[in-house]
């Protein structure tokens, strides 16, 4: 540990370890996304008042980011709202009327979601033709159905077969081509294009779970992952909106931006090295805390308690810095084992549609890779992972406007290349598949870049192959475990989507996380709060 001042603010009198004080518990929150908001917002509303946040970045949000582009506010991040009843960010942007100007169409009932509901998807191949609606829809059924089986192995219980490797790319793949390859009605033409569309669908299913392909996702754990029942709904005016209501009732003095960390010191670990360090003359008022947050700045924040809401992907990168002592072998067992990848956002702008009215959407399906097994390709052919370009509605909103998606090592290469390389290839891309090759270069272009972004390292994690729902558990796991019954209970503390079991990958999954959390502390201080405040009144959904 480098040599770092340590803050005293908030602290009152020398105590011993543990929760026999005569203070105020200190409380340190890493990260001010939704998680680490809820976390504040519930600590705050339950009688805490010692809470610092500390966020890396010059922004709050997390992966919810909002951007303007004209008149238009495009998400970078989270779009939708997935689900309705029981679904807390759901009920935040209703009971404050953040719903009131979403239409009809922005209410998406549909699996994989649109930014329209109604109109048509075109699906088109790279010799500019469009595959016909009806041949279409006989594939989606199939697909579909498949679909519904790759849920029934964790929801039923049934076993898996070794041929599928525990995947659910390898398992979809093998049968959707079995069934398209006995039907005695289609000709070998039909087969083919059939056999193309299913490498676009899990392109698509690819950018919804943010893996690099289907095959890394795992066929026994896919179907725990448990959609809310409802429409899927877009916020008009920005899903930033969510992440200022979490924060309205924060005061400013809590949340620090740009203030990343170097290092949770955790069980006492730097006790006796400041003791060591300190003259006989210095303040040791800070030695009672059992952990000390280091910051890059060289701040070192004593805590009794930390929240870490940092992502997967930087968890993966540096849990063996930014712990001291290191994690446990089983939560770093966990870490390695769950997927994050890269979901963005490629979002372009037209001065005029070149699209027809009732098209809602222009999916990709390459007919030269309908036998293919692997959907990886080289760096220079990165573009042929874009899987679809979305139509954004309603135009008197976004103009004329297309949100393309791409997944895994081809979107970290797209994010290295400059605006205009991406822009072009683009609309490159659109020429070839429509066939108009008067198709202009778009008037402007936005994108994110998750992948690249150090305070994220992806978008959004899923259950590998080889990882289970207890990995999940695992790693939502408070440290010291309780097994320690010496040292000072929930030291540190992790939320984020990666840590709920059951709604991973969602915002409403990272909000509860947070607020799951929080509600650790607020019972381990139960009999300290009891006589001051009111019986802590959590939102139902914990």
């Amino acid at each position: 540990m480098q040599s770092c001042e340590i803050s005293s603010d908030g602290t009152d009198d020398p105590l011993s370890s543990g929760l026999q004080r005569n203070r105020r518990p200190r409380i340190v929150v890493i990260g001010a996304g939704l998680a680490g908001l809820a976390a504040t917002k519930t600590l705050l509303e339950n009688g805490f008042t010692d809470v610092t946040v500390l966020e890396a970045s010059d922004r709050i949000g997390g992966r919810v980011q909002s951007v303007q582009l004209g008149h238009a506010t495009l998400e970078l991040g989270a779009t939708w709202i997935h689900g309705a009843t029981g679904n807390p960010v759901f009920h935040l942007a209703e009971d404050n009327g953040l719903l009131e100007e979403t239409t009809d169409e922005e209410r998406s009932v549909g699996r994989i979601s649109l930014y329209a509901k109604n109109g048509v998807a075109h699906y088109l191949t790279n010799a500019g033709g469009r595959i016909p609606k009806d041949l279409v829809e006989e594939f989606s059924d199939i697909y579909n159905e498949v679909y519904e089986l790759t849920q029934e192995f964790f929801q039923r219980g049934k076993p898996v077969g070794a041929e599928s490797q525990n995947s659910v790319g390898i398992f979809t793949r093998d049968v959707v081509r079995q069934r398209i390859r006995l039907d005695p009605d289609d000709s070998e033409i039909t087969k083919k294009l059939k056999l193309a569309m299913l490498q676009q669908y899990l392109k698509v299913e690819s950018c919804e779970s943010s893996s690099p392909s289907m095959d890394e996702v795992s066929l026994s754990e896919f179907g725990e992952w448990t959609e809310i029942p409802g429409a899927h709904h877009v916020i008009p005016s920005g899903f930033i909106k969510i992440v200022e209501l979490l924060a309205r009732d924060i005061p400013k003095r809590v949340l620090q931006l740009q203030k990343p960390i170097r290092c949770v010191h955790w069980n006492q670990s730097v006790r006796n090295e400041i003791a060591e360090s300190e003259d006989h003359n210095s303040d040791h008022r800070c030695q009672g805390y059992p952990v000390y947050v280091e910051c890059e700045d060289c701040e070192l924040i004593p805590a009794d308690h930390v929240i870490v809401t940092a992502s997967l992907g930087v968890l993966k990168k540096s849990n063996e810095v930014l712990f001291s002592p290191g994690l446990p072998e089983d939560k770093v067992m966990a870490i390695e084992k769950l997927g994050i990848s890269t979901t963005d956002k490629i979002f372009l702008e037209f001065s005029e549609p070149f699209w027809s009215p009732e098209c809602n959407s222009i999916q990709f399906v390459w007919e030269d890779e309908a036998l293919l097994e692997n959907l990886t390709y080289p760096e220079e052919l990165w573009y042929k992972k874009i899987c679809s370009f979305d139509v954004l509605y309603p135009p008197e909103r976004y103009g004329y406007m297309l949100s393309g998606w791409i997944c895994g090592d081809e979107a970290l290469t797209m994010e290295k290349y400059d605006d205009e390389t991406v822009a072009e290839t683009c609309a490159e891309l659109l020429r070839k598949f429509t066939g108009n090759q008067n198709i202009p270069k778009p008037r402007r272009i936005l994108r994110s870049s998750w992948g690249s972004n150090p305070h994220f390292r992806g978008s959004y994690s899923f259950t590998r192959v080889g990882s289970t729902g207890t990995d999940v558990e695992k790693l939502a796991m408070p440290l010291p475990y309780t097994e320690s019954t010496k040292a000072p209970p929930l030291q540190v503390l992790f939320a984020g989507e990666a840590t709920h079991r059951k709604f991973y990958s969602t915002t409403h999954g990272a909000l509860l996380s947070g607020q799951r959390e929080a509600a650790r502390l607020i019972e381990l201080y139960q009999d300290l709060y009891n006589a001051e405040t009111a019986k802590p009144m959590l939102l139902k959904n914990h």
